[in-house]
């Protein structure tokens, strides 16, 4: 999880359901789906992006130094994460917060294909 693979990986959960659903799931389901895959990606995620103390023992085996170091630079960027200001921690929020978007659009996506 990262803020540039969630949302590719949002998308290819919302498709995967659309798909194996064709759109026919009751409502409440698709919900419960939505609420529990975003439930997952921000459960880990943002913990992970503010160094929360329990996500310590995954830091060694995830690319970065730290869960926030992950989370901004995998795959491929080298941001400074020491250096955080407001700036980068709004727009790891703004990111956080297109997750819904990104599941909303695989899924319709899914649904046609």
């Amino acid at each position: 999880m990262s803020l540039l693979a969630d949302p590719p990986l949002l998308f290819a959960n919302g498709e995967v359901y659309g798909r194996l659903t064709s759109g026919r799931a009751p409502i409440r389901h698709t919900r419960t789906f939505g609420a529990a895959v975003l439930a997952l990606f921000w459960g880990v995620s943002i913990p992970l992006y503010l160094n929360a103390r329990w996500t310590r023992p995954l830091w060694p085996i995830l690319p970065g130094r730290d869960g926030r170091d992950f989370m901004v630079n995998f795959p491929g960027l080298r941001v400074d994460t020491r250096r955080t200001g407001r700036r980068m921690h709004v727009l790891a929020a703004v990111v956080f917060a297109t997750y819904p978007l990104w599941l909303w659009l695989g899924l319709a996506h899914g649904r046609r294909g």
